[in-house]
């Protein structure tokens, strides 16, 4: 298991003007941060910071593939992340996120930029994710197609295979399609 160590970034420690850092996000990261959504991944992040006195402006680019379920098929397929996102930092009293602003307590000065990375992640993840046209596993598109509203056991005649709850249904789409 990797360490999130290299994310927690001393912001008192950075001088005035522009810093930049790089993170390598790979199948460790996503096990150490413990990802719900994301398992397993090849990612860089550029990290650019802004500091003007006590703010901090934060500029992530994220580049690369991560492994998703197909939404068809179920089996893993890489999908193409390229994300660019803002935050901004300041010290105060506590530690506070809110929306694009985090605070941070002024005494610690640090600020662990590991989560937002994966938020950032999680959030280009296109919301239907499928295999091009022809590469899904053939043997769970067969069973899929069986067991599909229109097609059944009893043959490949749509109508007579139909739940009689989507009859109705598909009488109104027929109407509106003439």
């Amino acid at each position: 298991m990797g360490s999130l160590e290299p994310f927690k970034i001393d912001l008192k420690g950075l001088e005035e003007g522009d810093t930049k850092l790089v993170f390598h996000l790979d199948d460790s990261y996503f096990e150490t941060i413990d990802a719900p959504e994301v398992q397993r991944g090849e990612l860089r992040t550029d990290l650019s910071i802004h500091r003007v006195g006590d703010f901090f402006e934060l500029d992530f680019h994220t580049v690369g593939t991560i492994q998703v379920p197909c939404d068809l098929c179920l089996e893993d397929m890489a999908q193409s992340i390229d994300t660019r996102n803002k935050l901004v930092v300041k010290f105060g009293e506590d530690y506070i996120e809110d929306d694009d602003l985090v605070t941070v307590p002024g005494n610690e000065g640090v600020v662990d930029v590991s989560w937002f990375i994966y938020e950032f992640v999680e959030l280009a993840i296109p919301f239907k994710h499928a295999h091009e046209s022809g590469e899904c596993d053939p043997a769970m598109l067969q069973l899929l197609k069986a067991h599909s509203a229109t097609e059944g056991a009893h043959g490949d005649n749509a109508e007579d295979n139909m739940d009689p709850r989507w009859a109705g249904l598909e009488k109104i789409k027929t109407t509106i399609k003439e």
